[in-house]
């Protein structure tokens, strides 16, 4: 039996929030940079009055409409009979990338991400991003793509999907290490920046060859990265991070990472390179 081919699309889980809101106008630039279609989905639980996820939609279209770029994009609104979970996993099998709001609805303590973006980061098949600020819309996108890596093999593909990321917002990339010391001597603090950012300049060697004209740095840091990242908050407008990296996922996305990057325009793209399209 032949099967009908469904082209990748850019997908905006829609939960009537303001946050989904502004994962659709953030989402705007990811479609036309992609030529790929905007899909915006509701979920309409089954047994339910499906006219909420009809009217989140509906807000979604009318907010994209309003940001003057409807004649370069393609979009579709979908109200999917489903728990919100199961719709945007569904959805997922086909997208490039799943949006959602840092905060919707259905968010389930103060400062953290609610609960259905937390499991679809866990399962979905494409990246996921969690969008933090929809000021982006209003004028170019500028700022860091920062990379946070670990030792895990899967850093491999979080770091190539980073310089995609970053060559395509034509953005500087900033490749993030981090070490671990109870030592305080400078000159241990010294060394070990050292050595980390010698790794790090291995693994970057291919794509700098590769792409010259692309503008990465090393950076080591002690500790978390989330210091680093609160520090330069303001430079930084997407953080790619690897889904099985589970402690950086977590303070990403956590309360600490909500207060660190609170009031930024500085959203995190959570991949999978085991899931990868």
């Amino acid at each position: 039996m032949a099967h009908t081919f469904t082209p990748p699309s850019i997908v905006v889980g829609m939960d009537g929030s303001r946050a989904a809101v502004a994962a659709a106008l953030w989402a705007v630039d990811e479609a036309i940079g992609r030529g790929l279609a905007l899909q915006l989905v509701a979920a309409a639980e089954p047994g339910t009055d499906a006219a909420a996820a009809e009217a989140a939609v509906r807000d979604g279209v009318a907010a994209v409409d309003s940001a003057g770029r409807r004649e370069l994009l393609e979009i579709n609104a979908t109200v999917i009979a489903d728990t919100p979970l199961g719709a945007l996993l569904g959805a997922s099998r086909t997208a490039a990338m799943v949006c959602v709001g840092a905060v919707g609805l259905r968010h389930f303590e103060p400062g953290r991400i609610g609960s259905t973006a937390g499991a679809l980061i866990a399962a979905a098949h494409c990246p996921v991003a969690v969008i933090r600020d929809g000021r982006r819309h209003t004028s170019a996108p500028s700022g860091w793509v920062v990379a946070e890596l670990d030792q895990t093999p899967d850093s491999a593909g979080v770091l190539q999907f980073a310089v995609e990321e970053a060559r395509l917002r034509r953005a500087p990339l900033r490749v993030l290490g981090t070490w671990q010391s109870e030592d305080h001597d400078p000159r241990t603090v010294a060394e070990s920046n050292r050595v980390v950012r010698a790794q790090l300049d291995r693994r970057l060697e291919t794509w700098k060859h590769r792409y010259p004209d692309l503008d990465v740095e090393p950076v080591a840091v002690r500790g978390s990265g989330l210091g680093y990242l609160a520090d330069h908050a303001a430079s930084i407008q997407l953080v790619v991070i690897g889904a099985r990296n589970t402690a950086g996922v977590a303070e990403l996305l956590g309360a600490a990472g909500a207060a660190a990057l609170r009031d930024t325009a500085c959203s995190v793209l959570v991949v999978d390179p085991q899931r990868l399209l």
